[in-house]
């Protein structure tokens, strides 16, 4: 059993990884092609992704629900609305990452950043310098105003999209017009970019002020991946790092991390 556990949930993170690489194209594809078979397909990989660990593990409710998501999906698709639930995804997506950042700065919660860092370099979030900590608190918080930025502009172009936007959808001629198209390509394209070039310029911003920390972008990425599903899942939820060394470490007491 034990040997099964780590296939499973790599098996489980690979597949969720590349259907949130799918949904973008199909969105997009449906938005172009004005589809609403393919806009079906997109909701629907979406709902795959939400149930896919009770899925794996074939929990009778979530097969269930999945056959009751793809029953009101193929009726979607016959109506003239498929196409408006894709118009509210994209902001709805980035305001749950947004949420996921911004929660994490109240009072007595490590931010998400810290706890990524203190993990990768295997101390307590208490025993990080308090330079990387300032650092990475603020890091935290860019992300969590950044992304409820875009989530607010994808919102406010939704609302603008002719024809099929929100206000064009239900008769409503909207202040400000814009394509389905341009929509589309921000929603769908820029939003990602735009996000990847965060991350990536903050890495090479990072290594600049905190240097010797990776060999390599891709081992910055190696040791993120490496942490493990469970972590992810904690960090994600939000869950209370214990008052224990983090696994690796040596002691409890260990002297803060300095920055490398």
């Amino acid at each position: 059993a034990r040997r099964t556990t780590p296939r499973r949930l790599n098996a489980t993170s690979l597949a969720r990884l590349l259907l949130a690489l799918a949904y973008p194209w199909l969105a997009h594809a449906a938005s172009l092609h004005h589809d609403p078979v393919l806009a079906a397909i997109a909701l629907g990989d979406i709902a795959v992704i939400v149930l896919l660990d009770p899925l794996w593990r074939l929990r009778p409710w979530a097969w269930g629900a999945m056959a009751l998501a793809a029953a009101a999906l193929a009726g979607l698709a016959r109506t003239p609305y498929a196409l408006l639930p894709l118009m509210v995804m994209p902001s709805i997506i980035v305001a749950l990452v947004a949420w996921t950042f911004g929660r994490t700065l109240r009072a007595g919660h490590v931010p998400l950043i810290t706890r990524i860092m203190s993990a990768i370099d295997q101390v307590h979030p208490r025993d990080v310098a308090p330079e990387l900590l300032a650092y990475t608190r603020g890091l935290t918080c860019l992300w969590a105003v950044v992304l409820a930025l875009l989530c607010i502009v994808d919102l406010a172009l939704a609302v603008c999209a002719v024809p099929g936007g929100l206000l064009d959808g239900i008769g409503i001629a909207p202040p400000v017009a814009i394509s389905r198209e341009a929509w589309s390509w921000f929603a769908n394209g820029l939003n990602y970019g735009l996000v990847g070039g965060l991350f990536v310029g903050e890495y090479y911003y990072r290594i600049r002020r905190f240097p010797g920390r990776y060999t390599s972008f891709f081992d910055f990425l190696r040791k993120m991946a490496g942490l493990g599903p469970a972590f992810w899942r904690g960090a994600i939820h939000d869950t209370p790092v214990l008052d224990a060394p983090v696994p690796g470490s040596c002691v409890d007491d260990a002297p803060r991390a300095a920055p490398h």
